[in-house]
């Protein structure tokens, strides 16, 4: 499914499709970026019998020692049963600082730029399963990941998993939908 423009007005069918995506091939886990928690109430609500991993920016991304995702939110997310991991963007983390202060091209900064050309949810859903697997949320089997551009989501994708030492064994199996324009 190719939506004609990307963002949170995708949110709502984008977890359905990959709902029923997920349910066709058997799965039982979905990994998804939330940075308030819109996104992650909305996978609640659809992927009841899927374990839920709810992936927000790390401590900082914005203001330094401040959490994106409040906690009466996180914690709340927690208690309706899915695990919240807040983790560093794993095509960034410390690459990011070292392009601010001295410029230059690095590979996790080349590798996500890649990724974009196919959309940045396309991106954020590879990236969010990478910092799931490295925070130990994941089993190994095939996943379904939910990015999006800016706020809500608008790709998902049928991924199995790697952790961020063996990115390259991961593989992108089905690309369930995602932005046209982006």
């Amino acid at each position: 499914m190719y939506f004609d423009n990307p963002g949170k007005v995708n949110t709502a069918q984008t977890v359905k499709l990959a709902y029923k995506r997920g349910r066709e091939l058997g799965l039982n886990e979905v990994v998804v970026a939330s940075t308030k928690g819109y996104t992650a109430y909305t996978a609640l609500e659809i992927f009841k019998d899927f374990s839920i991993t709810v992936v927000t920016y790390h401590c900082g991304f914005r203001e330094p020692f401040k959490k994106v995702m409040p906690d009466e939110v996180q914690n709340d997310i927690e208690e309706k049963g899915a695990t919240v991991v807040s983790a560093t963007h794993a095509l960034s983390g410390v690459e990011r600082s070292i392009t601010k202060k001295f410029s230059g091209i690095y590979p996790a900064l080349l590798i996500a730029d890649t990724l974009r050309l196919f959309g940045h949810g396309t991106k954020v859903a590879v990236e969010i399963s990478i910092m799931a697997a490295d925070a130990g949320a994941l089993s190994g089997g095939d996943i379904i990941s939910i990015g999006g551009t800016g706020r809500g989501a608008d790709s998902a994708l049928v991924i199995k998993p790697a952790n961020q030492s063996d990115l390259f064994d991961m593989r992108v199996r089905e690309i369930i939908c995602k932005p046209r324009s982006f």
